[in-house]
């Protein structure tokens, strides 16, 4: 075996000379083939050889090392969020695969195009309960788009190329390789050009008929109260530039979900922002009393809809998705389309050259305008202390001139983020949406700045949330990652918090995170609760490298974000926020606007 860094390279030019390569070799080569250039990896027994591997094509592929697999998992998400690139993540056999169960999870329920590679006991051991050894495919099955298990070397190559197409085609989704240790260390001369063989699956979506669309274009010139619907489908897709045509064209407004929210400029005139449970109250309204509604590679989440026999009542829906499983599956649709968003949106857009919005429309647009006047996102401006809208308005002050992204981990800061940062351009914005993953925001923050090293990038935190992934923190200071943090600090678990007062007579459940032995009067009064906090996050922040600052004074808040965006280096700002506030409006799940909560 190869002691050192020459052998282990001496040893790579020998086996290529000959022409053969390890399975080891053969996957890292094929990776970089299918155009990956950046991993995020942690090492362990049944993955050695892989990580060897890597050693050898130091410069075609950065491989940055996480503090735990599941902050590789998601900075893997946070790479192919903010490009549209496949993000791949690696880790060993057992726990370390495991580790990587939620983010694959997570990156199915959002769709996301992922490749998770583990290693695996020699095939010999498989099914023996062999140290270390976890069925993966088997755990993985239903959170998976699709998932692999390699037991012959000379399939390597082309498991590789069909990973990355299945991975980045159709609706995007996560795929598993699990590859046993004795498969990574075999060799053989590979073929990188074998054929992807996939029958019965194929990433090209027939256009829909002249005659669908046509129908499309009669709904729409009929309509007196349309509204777009968009989703997370028109930002996989990049039809942002389609769908601020076909508003701008036809004048009708655009509501969006979670996944959607960078996909239309938010403060574009006819701009609704987000829909469902904490959307904006007249976005709601608007979908509620609409005549028609152009959803638009959306699923109709249970956080949307509410009570779905209740949503979008009155209205013709015309539902595009290029996921076929999603039509009819929670609303029935009037006209089902199945293809890729962008491409619809073209045919229409080609229908519509001669299109003149109806004057009736002019009298709907007005009633929205009344709306935003009467029920607009609100919050006391004249409270003492940095209430979280506050901070948020203000970090999104100090970097709406600057191409930002924002990650958030999930609760409460990341409802108040989509009310009151204003994104206005497609992957601006990264969150965990349909799984809702605490502890997604700071690794998946440390993988958009990997792919995107021009942007600022702010992960917009909990204390709860944060404190799930903290350990990213070395990663950021060791590979050198700046990215910022403005930690939102109120010491409890908020959405949570937030639902016992409004629900169970405001009975805490472990959902105070600070120190035991303080007071349950905590925060009484003011919300605030004492000076000093713990965990003090400042000095732990400072323990990994990074720079750090606390603020509980609203005067010094402007000052100290602007001194957070301007550091070169990583950077935590602990804003102390009182934990009675709650994210408003709300609508109860399984219920309807008509339920909404106000105050």
């Amino acid at each position: 075996m190869p002691n050192s860094t020459n052998e282990n390279l001496s040893g790579a030019k020998s086996i290529l000379s000959q022409g053969k390569m390890s399975g080891a070799d053969i996957l890292i080569q094929s990776l970089i083939n299918n155009g990956v250039t950046t991993i995020f990896a942690y090492p362990g027994g049944f993955s050695i050889p892989l990580h060897q591997a890597m050693t050898r094509f130091r410069d075609k592929l950065r491989v940055v090392l996480p503090r735990n697999e599941q902050g590789g998992g998601f900075a893997a998400q946070g790479f192919a969020r903010a490009t549209g690139r496949v993000g791949v993540c690696m880790a060993t056999s057992g726990p370390g695969a495991t580790n990587l169960v939620t983010t694959i999870a997570d990156a199915k329920m959002d769709s996301i195009p992922m490749i998770a590679i583990t290693g695996q006991v020699g095939t010999d051991c498989i099914g023996s309960d062999a140290f270390q050894e976890t069925p993966m495919v088997e755990v993985c099955r239903s959170i998976t788009k699709h998932h692999y298990l390699v037991t012959d070397i000379d399939d390597l190559t082309r498991i590789v190329r069909e990973a990355v197409y299945i991975a980045t085609t159709g609706r995007p989704g996560p795929v598993l390789i699990d590859i046993p240790r004795n498969i990574q260390v075999a060799q053989c001369v590979p073929n990188f050009d074998a054929p992807i063989n996939l029958p019965g699956y194929s990433g090209r979506i027939e256009t829909p008929s002249k005659t669908l669309l046509d129908s499309i274009i009669e709904v729409i010139r009929k309509a007196k109260r349309p509204v777009i619907y968009a989703g997370g489908g028109m930002v996989s897709s990049g039809a942002a530039t389609e769908l601020r045509k076909l508003a701008e064209i036809t004048r009708i407004p655009v509501t969006t979900t979670m996944m959607g929210l960078s996909i239309f400029p938010r403060d574009h005139e006819l701009a609704l922002g987000m829909v469902g449970m904490h959307g904006a109250a007249y976005a709601n309204h608007a979908v509620y009393e609409s005549d028609l509604l152009l959803a638009l590679g959306v699923r109709f989440d249970d956080r949307v809809t509410g009570k779905p026999s209740e949503f979008a009542k009155h209205a013709v829906i015309v539902h595009v998705d290029i996921d076929p499983s999603e039509i009819n599956k929670v609303k029935e649709t009037d006209f089902p389309v199945i293809g890729d968003v962008k491409t619809v949106l073209q045919g229409i857009l080609e229908r519509l050259k001669s299109y003149t919005p109806p004057p009736e429309l002019n009298g709907w647009l007005r009633k929205i305008d009344t709306w935003k006047q009467e029920m607009p996102l609100a919050y006391d401006k004249n409270s003492p202390n940095i209430v979280p809208q506050y901070a948020i308005e203000e970090l999104w002050q100090a970097t709406q001139d600057r191409e930002t992204i924002i990650a958030t981990g999930v609760g409460q800061h990341q409802m108040w983020s989509t009310q009151y940062y204003r994104f206005n351009h497609p992957r601006t914005w990264i969150s965990s949406a349909g799984l809702g993953t605490m502890g997604f925001g700071l690794p998946a923050a440390m993988g958009a700045k990997l792919a995107c090293p021009e942007k600022l990038v702010v992960d917009i935190d909990g204390d709860g949330s944060f404190q799930m992934n903290i350990q990213e923190m070395a990663t950021c200071y060791c590979e050198k990652i700046p990215v910022k943090v403005m930690l939102l600090n109120n010491q409890h678990l908020g959405m949570v918090v937030q639902w016992e007062d409004r629900f169970h007579k405001s009975n805490r459940a472990q959902t105070y995170l600070g120190p035991i032995d303080h007071p349950e009067t905590f925060g009484k009064g003011t919300g605030i609760g004492p000076a000093v906090r713990y965990p003090d996050y400042v000095t732990i922040a400072k323990g990994y490298g990074w720079e750090a600052l606390h603020v509980a004074d609203k005067s010094q808040l402007p000052a100290a974000i602007k001194q957070m965006i301007d550091s070169p280096n990583p950077f935590l700002l602990d804003v102390v926020i009182p934990y009675q506030e709650h994210v408003l409006p709300m609508i109860p799940a399984g219920t309807t606007v008509q339920d909404m909560i106000y105050r």
